[in-house]
């Protein structure tokens, strides 16, 4: 038993485990809590879990019911959270490269250059010098920002710059405000900072890596550049449907004039695909923005990063494959580079997998809520995909339909990494080989 839980595929999610049961112990505290009394297990666990699993749901107003200590639990829940996804992803990728066979290990680690067992140590000090840089620098332009534009205490100020540059960057969602950052829907200078600590911490340490070493783009691996033009592509979609679908929606942006309408929509498309803030207010958009967030949220951002979904590649893959059988082509190509029939059965399994937990949970929460669909589909793919955006029904939900989400949050970020570590661990062949027979599809 004690041997079965060193294996590093058990520990990410044990460590994490761990980690939301401290902090739901913590803020279970008097202490924690702004009002009388300490909060109860389960909001505490919703909340210990969200910041942990750098989701951003939550079921009570962070400002107002939690107390600066309270808060700075849940400040220290996200840094973990994320800096164990990123570690741990890593590491679970170097074990992969470990146990696959000689051949495939070479062919591995020319693609992705990075990713050797020589590399762990120098690959831990380059997430953490990364980590703190981001949010160093975000930190000191939000803050800044915030004292002389808005004339916040230099105290307030300075705590809560680091929040908010510490929820970005993890791509949590958290705000210390409220209304989160809808206050601040007309300035580039605080949601600007934001966006580009949400993309770095999102884009995954792989890439971060490959573009720090590599500064032509010709010696980039497969990986990031799928990811980064998978980035680029979904970016700028869900910025043209936000401004199509919510261009005469007075809720949204409809009456801004046309900076604030590109920001509002930019900021949306950005944060959609993980981090949870919202600048615009959900509840008042579109079914037809929900739907377009819905599938930003459930592709996600860049594997091995802070981002949550099914992630970039994945999907980029399965598409890809999609489009070569189309075609009546028998390989999948990327950037002139043939994809493995393993890669792409990963992909396969890892988006089956979650439309069905996806699916099951939508139709549980239809069953003990009244709530409509889409919405229920919002909060359900939100949390999974560990993004943090709400319709506004999350705190109405009964006890058990938070405990869905609790456990959704913690498969979307834990389970997908140690899903997918299991299915490159087992790969393998068997000695022996079926007769073949062709069942007739569609």
């Amino acid at each position: 038993m004690r041997e079965q839980l060193r294996h590093p595929a058990r520990l990410v999610p044990l460590s994490f485990a761990i980690a939301v049961a401290l902090g739901t112990a913590l803020l279970m505290l008097p202490v924690s809590r702004a009002g009388p009394g300490g909060a109860d297990f389960v909001t505490a666990l919703f909340t210990a879990t969200s910041a942990a699993c750098v989701t951003g749901l939550i079921v009570v107003d962070t400002p107002t019911y939690w107390s600066p200590f309270g808060q700075g639990v849940i400040l220290v829940l996200i840094q973990v959270g994320g800096f164990g996804i990123m570690t741990g992803a890593t590491l679970l990728g170097l074990l992969v490269s470990r146990r696959l066979g000689l051949r495939t290990r070479l062919v591995a680690q020319a693609e992705t250059r990075i990713l050797s067992i020589g590399d762990v140590a120098p690959a831990l000090r380059l997430i953490l010098a990364a980590t703190l840089a981001v949010e160093a620098l975000v930190w000191i332009v939000l803050a800044l920002r915030l004292r002389l534009a808005y004339g916040e205490p230099w105290p307030g100020a300075i705590w809560n710059g680091l929040f908010h540059s510490v929820s970005a960057f993890n791509n949590a969602g958290f705000s210390t405000y409220t209304d989160n950052v809808m206050g601040f829907a007309s300035d580039w200078l605080f949601l600007g900072p934001i966006m580009l600590a949400v993309a770095v911490g999102g884009i995954g340490f792989p890439v971060i890596a490959d573009l720090w070493r590599n500064r032509q783009p010709a010696r980039w691996s497969v990986h990031t550049k799928v990811t980064l033009l998978g980035s680029a592509v979904l970016l700028a979609l869900g910025t043209l449907a936000v401004l199509a679908y919510e261009w005469s929606n007075p809720g949204t942006i409809g009456d801004a004039p046309l900076h604030e309408r590109i920001l509002g929509a930019l900021f949306h498309s950005v944060v959609s695909r993980t981090a949870g803030f919202n600048s615009l207010d959900v509840a008042e958009m579109t079914t037809a923005t929900l739907l377009v967030t819905n599938a930003l949220m459930f592709v996600g951002g860049g594997s091995a990063g802070t981002a949550g979904g099914i992630k970039v590649s994945t999907a980029f893959v399965l598409l890809l494959t999609v489009w070569a059988e189309i075609r009546g082509e028998e390989d999948t190509v990327a950037f002139r580079r043939r994809l493995s029939s393993h890669v792409q059965r990963q992909a396969l399994s890892v988006v089956v997998a979650a439309l069905l937990i996806v699916a099951a949970a939508t139709l549980y929460l239809e069953t003990v809520t009244s709530f409509p669909l889409e919405l229920i589909m919002f909060e359900v793919v939100s949390a999974f995909a560990t993004v943090g955006l709400s319709a506004g029904i999350t705190a109405q939900l009964p006890p058990s339909g938070e405990l869905v989400l609790v456990v959704l949050m913690f498969l979307g970020r834990v389970g997908s990494i140690t899903f997918a570590t299991g299915l490159a661990l087992a790969a393998g062949r068997r000695p022996y080989q079926y007769p073949e027979e062709r069942p007739i599809i569609g």
